[in-house]
This record gives C-alpha cells, sequence and structure tokens, in this order.
C-alpha cells in the first residue's frame, strides 16, 4: 500500500523529504536513501504505508525497557528500509532490503489496534528496522492507539527531524534510542550517518515527556574505549538526566563485522561502573543472560527491586508498592508503571 508523505516539500525540479536528517532531495521517479519513499510526478509516496515485514509478541523488556511497565507484553511490528548502513546490522535481511525482495503483510492501523487487544498486549512498539521508514503508519496508528489505550513505543536510532517529533510527540508514550557511539567518525564509518542529530532527539524526547531508555552497542575496536565510554556517560549524566535508564548491551558478529570479536564481560562491567560512578541511578548489562546487570536494585541501598532472567521478568518486588518506592529505605523508583 502506498500513501502521500505527510512531510516534504518541492524545492526547484525535486521534492525535499523531511522525515530524518538526511533530507533527501529528490528527483523525480527516484527514491530517497532509505528506498521507501519516492518521487511519482511531484508527489512524494511513502511506498511501505502498513507492510509489515515482521511481528511478534515480545516482552517489553526485549526492546528494552525495564522501567516501562516492566513485565508487559508488546506487540512489535517492523517493515523495510533503514536511513543508517550500519555495518554491524542484526537485522540487515530488512533493513537492507527494498520491498520488492522480502514478502510483507498489509497491516491497516485498526487491523494493529484490534491485533494488539486481542493478544493482551499492553502496549504496540515499532521496532527490528527504524521505526521513521514507515512514519506515516506509525503516526496514524499511534493516534488510534491512545484512543484504545494502548501504550506506544519507538525503538529508534534517534535520527528522525524536529518535525517528526514534533507530530509524534502527543502520541508516542516510550522509545528506546540506540546510542551507537559518541564520536561523529564512529557515526561516519560504520552507520553512514552523524552524531549531532542523535544526540538532539534524546535531550528533546527526554524534555518532553517520553518515556525515554537508551542503549548502546559496545563494539570492541570501535566505541570501547575509556574516552568513548566517558563521553557517553557523560552525556547522559550531565545533559539527560541521572534517572534515565541505560544499557550496554554486548555485541555479537553480524553481516560485515563478523571478524570482531564479543564484547568481553569485563568490558561492559567496567562501563557500568563508570556510569554508576558519574551517577546514573540505572544501568543494565545486554545480552549477557544471568548477570546481574539485568535486574532492578534501589541506586540507594541497593536492594533487589525486579530480578530478570533474559527478558523475563521473575520476581517484582514493587509489585505491592503503589507508589514505586523501594521497600527497604523508601526512596522514590524511577519507573512508569
Amino acid at each position: 500500500m502506498i500513501k502521500e508523505a505527510m512531510l516534504y516539500e518541492k524545492v526547484g525540479p525535486m521534492l525535499n523529504c523531511h522525515v530524518c536528517n538526511r533530507r533527501c532531495l529528490i528527483s523525480k521517479g527516484k527514491r530517497g536513501f532509505c528506498n521507501m519513499r519516492e518521487n511519482v510526478e511531484d508527489t512524494l509516496y511513502s511506498l511501505n504505508y502498513a507492510a509489515a515485514s515482521s511481528m511478534a509478541i515480545d516482552p517489553i523488556e526485549k526492546k528494552p525497557l525495564f522501567h516501562f511497565y516492566p513485565g508487559t507484553t508488546s506487540f512489535s511490528l517492523g517493515t523495510l528500509g533503514c536511513n543508517f548502513r550500519c555495518q554491524y546490522c542484526q537485522n540487515w535481511s530488512i533493513s537492507q532490503k527494498e520491498l520488492e525482495d522480502v514478502p510483507t503483510r498489509e497491516l491497516p492501523p485498526e487491523e494493529t489496534i484490534k491485533l494488539a487487544r486481542e493478544y493482551n498486549c499492553f502496549s504496540i512498539s515499532w521496532t527490528y528496522n527504524e521505526p521513521t521508514m514507515w512514519f506515516e503508519y506509525t503516526y496514524d496508528s499511534a493516534i488510534l492507539a491512545q484512543k484504545a489505550d494502548i501504550k506506544t513505543v519507538y525503538v529508534t536510532n534517534g535520527y528522525m527531524t524536529p518535525e517528526v517529533l514534533e507530530l509524534i510527540n502527543p502520541y508516542l508514550d516510550a522509545a528506546n534510542v540506540d546510542l551507537k557511539g559518541m564520536s561523529e567518525g564512529f557515526y561516519k564509518e560504520l552507520c553512514d550517518a552523524r552524531l549531532q542529530p542523535v544526540l538532539d532527539n534524546i535531550q528533546f524526547m527526554h524534555e518532553n515527556g517520553i518515556h525515554l531508555e537508551v542503549t548502546n552497542l559496545i563494539i570492541p575496536g570501535y566505541n570501547d574505549s575509556d574516552d568513548d565510554m566517558k563521553a557517553l556517560v557523560k552525556f547522559m549524566a550531565e545533559e539527560v538526566g541521572v534517572e534515565v535508564p541505560l544499557h550496554f548491551s554486548r555485541f555479537h558478529p553480524d553481516y560485515q563485522l563478523k571478524q570482531v570479536q564479543p564484547t568481553s564481560i569485563k568490558t561492559l562491567e567496567m562501563a557500568r561502573d563508570m556510569a554508576f560512578e558519574a551517577g546514573m541511578r540505572y544501568v543494565y548489562i545486554g545480552n549477557v543472560p544471568g548477570h546481574d546487570g539485568e535486574n532492578t536494585r534501589c541506586y540507594e541501598c541497593g536492594e533487589l527491586l525486579i530480578e530478570r532472567n533474559g527478558f523475563k521478568v521473575v520476581d517484582k518486588r514493587l509489585a505491592k508498592n503503589k507508589r514505586n518506592k523501594c521497600p527497604r529505605c523508601g526512596v522514590p523508583i524511577d519507573i512508569t508503571d
């Protein structure tokens, strides 16, 4: 299904797309960098509206969102295309493909809401590939979800324009932003993108009431130096907020970086310790099942509050405490529940 795009303008003989910070200038008959928007006779169309390549019922912890209604399920959807070219992408089979290459299912917004209700999902997540690749669809769906009292989630690279954030903000409840590194060189070399727009959007989301969590995939030899981690932790603690959950995830070889070894547990633990020392309250280790870094502890007294194994909540000790305070020391815990 195709639909006219929402954010574009005519600039001379071309159309200027305003969905992401590439702001592609698209000639007649051509597509943008993402391959999901095409100039058809001076009208810009979204080619993948309602075209779902992936669909699953996931724990909200898989996004990962550990402080947004923990223990609930999320109706999760992905499409095709991306505005990044990450050399280590784990979902390259959909993010780096064109519509003609992958089978999809047409899933109108109304059916998305119906299925989310049918499977008793507390939220809808647009994930697996960059959600703004079908922005018009997520926007229409999010409006309906709000009316149906279903929460909405973006799992995103954070490269959308301010125009997109202004439009989706009233209807987007939560986001996990993949902050891939803390240098323009890393973003250019490994992702063919820029860092600063991502930092700006993280700050916007936090300041405008979207529940925010940030993930950093640590890749050995690329973004794992002390300087890289110190810069990331400093940004989070001083320019975003110490209460925002931060996830350090273990890299596994994939796509064009199969020669790189998995992240050592020691490196992940060092990054976590560095974040705690900077004052961050909730710092997690991802892709290491069974590690204590999966659990939520009180930042004041260390009491175990939510125990996890992988993406499963094993024990939630805040359940009987409606004000989300630590049952041991009484300090308020920053959890949306």
